[in-house]
């Protein structure tokens, strides 16, 4: 199975070519990236000479323009697609459907993947963009069992490509109302969920709250580690009207690691494995890397599969297999 690696900056990119994965996404340094922080992506000078990079080194690079357009700003949108293909990327992932049928129409030599913006998570849904807009490949949503995604691929000629390590998203798949409410930025038209520019932390008697957007999201005392104030990670107090409690209400901090269900992925005829993690820096991405590749050489060889060593990278150090499972059925 192919590994597609996320890289938030050039320096990650390369070291995720060095560290074996197959495939790099990223993402241009505008509003048509969904992880459009500071700091992060890639200007058009940068884009083509990691793809050159990684094409040397027998990689690929998906370009993420997984955003959806606002009314009368389209042409950021056209462009991006265009500079993808002039910059030689090896496809682009979209969500929204008229940039679809944009790139379908004026590049028709460019691959397209549907991202996991699209919530696509049926086979009927699937073939529809596979027929409407040709897409060849489908980032499915992270709300489906191992079974559900084995009945899709039956289903489908579409190649699947399904997320095994990394942060979740309590939402469907970025389309958070929690994080807009509270910054006035929408995760999937502006790209940012919990932007770092709406992000205070204030001292209060000994105690630090993190805020995002003028909501305390944490509170903890001055020696306490102060996570960074993603709302849907949060911890509040609430009440029933007897006892209050205090805990996360909405998602725990913890990392998807469906490292274990490798095999079961491989049987269920997943193409590709998607690593979360355009924010994490070059360190994290190329271990990260490294320990999916060494698993993935060691299925095809029929050999063991290595020893997990993702804990200490995973968020909160704590570890789930998500909906990958289901229990709650």
């Amino acid at each position: 199975m192919e590994i597609v690696c996320p890289a938030g900056t050039p320096a990650s990119l390369r070291a995720a070519v060095k560290a074996g994965a197959h495939t790099i996404y990223c993402g241009f340094a505008d509003e048509t990236n969904a992880r459009n922080f500071p700091g992060l992506n890639f200007d058009r000078d940068e884009m083509r000479e990691g793809v050159t990079f990684a094409h040397a080194h027998g990689a690929k690079v998906l370009v993420a323009i997984n955003t959806f357009p606002r009314a009368g700003s389209e042409p950021l949108w056209h462009r991006a697609v265009a500079d993808a293909e002039s910059c030689g990327a090896d496809a682009v992932i979209l969500a929204d459907a008229g940039l679809l049928a944009y790139a379908a129409q004026n590049h028709p030599d460019l691959r397209r993947h549907l991202s996991v913006q699209a919530a696509a998570a049926n086979a009927d849904m699937i073939n529809f963009y596979a027929a409407e807009f040709g897409i060849k490949r489908v980032v499915l949503p992270r709300v489906l069992s191992v079974p559900e995604i084995a009945a899709i691929n039956a289903e489908t000629e579409v190649e699947t490509e399904v997320f095994v390590f990394g942060g979740l998203c309590v939402m469907a798949e970025g389309r958070c109302s929690l994080s807009s409410f509270a910054t006035g930025l929408s995760p999937n038209m502006n790209g940012v969920c919990s932007p770092a520019s709406h992000v205070e932390y204030r001292d209060k008697d000994g105690v630090l709250d993190a805020e995002l957007g003028g909501y305390t999201i944490h509170r903890v005392g001055r020696d306490e580690p102060a996570p960074y104030p993603t709302l849907c990670k949060g911890c509040f107090s609430a009440s029933d009207g007897s006892d209050g409690k205090t805990g996360h209400l909405f998602e725990d901090p913890v990392s998807l690691n469906a490292e274990h269900l490798m095999p079961q992925l491989q049987k269920a005829g997943v193409t590709a494995l998607k690593i979360e993690g355009r924010q994490r820096s070059r360190s994290y991405v190329a271990q990260v890397v490294r320990n999916f590749r060494a698993a993935v050489d060691a299925l095809d060889a029929g050999r063991p599969l290595p020893e997990g060593m993702l804990a200490r990278l995973s968020e909160g150090q704590a570890m789930t297999t998500g909906a990958y499972k289901k229990t709650w059925r």
